[in-house]
């Protein structure tokens, strides 16, 4: 009987479908920032093609390199805005709306039971609504550009149920990173993954974000938590349409079925340079550190600055850090709910929504011999910076390790 997959690719190709066969499959929404969407673009002049199939259904968020940080990145970004007036591109974000993970949720954009495919391998953050949301190339996002449509095979799924609450100081990060440490950066290869269990239901949103947004660390195509109230309540007054909820069958059939239990889980930090080479942050505490960095598409929404800045209140910095609010709305929230201030106070600096140094682009990138905490989704060498050692944590643990200067555990000052 069918997953979540299977049920919305069926939707997507006009037939029934199984696990393993291959699609073509009509696309609800599209997505290319400005660092792939100059590539798609070029593939798709060069395609002959001289109008895209449905300039309502594809999103242009700037994203990785804003503002532009050289005259390379400002004709990059010109070109784009050219093409997408061009074309009559509606969904067009420029600099300062934020992260393109942050900004198609805000937007109505990620719905249940949609097909939604983005030219950036985190893409899969929006199956934290409920729907089937994967990265591609930019020649694949072109021919999406040119046709609606893309091959695809469809995914087998891994179903995975969380129990217990978390405890005080432990999130939906410290969650993720350790299924990942259990199941490999390649455990789940071109897998779906639905995830279930009392500890996923008591997710926030942008903790569900969080969890999907990592699931292709695992190696995986999407990631997926079943929509529920808390997702319709989100979404009321967004949604850009109307959408369907799909939920597997009871039988669904499922090629693992793995069990978690959170009910002693201490946070979790992820050495370099693997995003699986975690482990509980007791065996890490006092590691000396040169930068924080919290932001991202994995954690830098609203509930994330507000956790970090009730453990800065009234306190200071000890290592120079980073602050990015993932969209222009979470950073108008956070400045008029006073916590913007607090982290300033703190000795915090806040950069303008977007990726920033997650990509080694701009705005906090460290130099060889430097160690970083970041609550970002990877710590490849070189990810931040040539030489430089990146550590992966959750905003609480961040929060507390800036205060020390050194990995602290944030059990102790939350």
């Amino acid at each position: 009987m069918p997953t979540i997959s299977e049920k919305i690719l069926s939707r997507a190709a006009g037939k029934q479908v199984a696990a393993d066969d291959f699609v073509i499959a009509n696309i609800d929404y599209s997505m290319a920032h400005d660092g792939t969407g100059v590539l798609a673009v070029k593939a798709f002049k060069e395609m002959g093609i001289k109008k895209v199939w449905d300039p309502g259904r594809i999103i242009i968020p700037f994203d990785h390199y804003t503002p532009a940080h050289t005259d390379t990145g400002a004709k990059l970004h010109h070109g784009i805005r050219q093409w997408v007036r061009e074309q009559g591109i509606t969904n067009f974000f420029d600099i300062g709306e934020g992260i393109c993970h942050q900004v198609l949720p805000e937007n109505g954009f990620a719905l249940p039971g949609k097909l939604i495919i983005g030219a950036d391998s985190h893409s899969c953050t929006y199956g934290a609504f409920g729907a089937l949301a994967t990265g591609v190339g930019a020649t694949d996002m072109a021919e999406i550009f040119a046709s609606g449509k893309l091959w695809l095979r469809v995914p087998q799924t891994i179903r995975i149920t969380v129990e217990g609450k978390l405890s005080k100081g432990v999130s939906a990060k410290d969650l993720t990173l350790n299924i990942i440490k259990n199941i490999g950066t390649d455990g789940a290869n071109y897998k779906a993954i639905e995830y279930y269990g009392e500890t996923i239901n008591d997710l926030s949103m942008a903790q569900r974000m969080t969890l999907c947004n990592m699931s292709i660390e695992m190696g995986a195509k999407t990631g997926i938590v079943p929509a529920d109230e808390k997702t319709f309540t989100f979404l009321n007054g967004k949604a850009k349409e109307k959408y369907e909820p799909v939920y597997a069958d009871e039988n669904a059939t499922y090629c693992e079925d793995l069990y978690y239990d959170v009910a002693n889980l201490e946070p979790q930090i992820a050495k370099p340079h693997e995003v699986d080479n975690v482990f509980n942050i007791s065996e890490l505490v006092g590691t000396q550190l040169d930068q924080v960095f919290i932001g991202s598409c994995t954690n830098g929404r609203y509930e994330d600055l507000e956790i970090v800045a009730k453990i800065l209140n009234g306190k200071q910095v000890k290592t120079r850090t980073i602050v990015l609010p993932a969209s222009r709305s979470i950073l108008i929230k956070a400045t008029e709910s006073g916590i913007i201030s607090t982290l300033l106070k703190a000795g915090a600096v806040i950069a303008p929504p977007g990726c920033g140094p997650c990509l080694g682009a701009h705005q906090g990138v460290i130099c060889e011999g430097e160690t970083c905490l970041s609550t970002s989704n990877r710590n490849f060498k070189g990810r931040m910076g040539a030489g430089g050692l990146i550590y992966l944590s959750s905003p609480q643990t961040a929060a507390a390790s800036a205060l020390r200067g050194e990995i602290a555990d944030p059990r102790e000052v939350i």
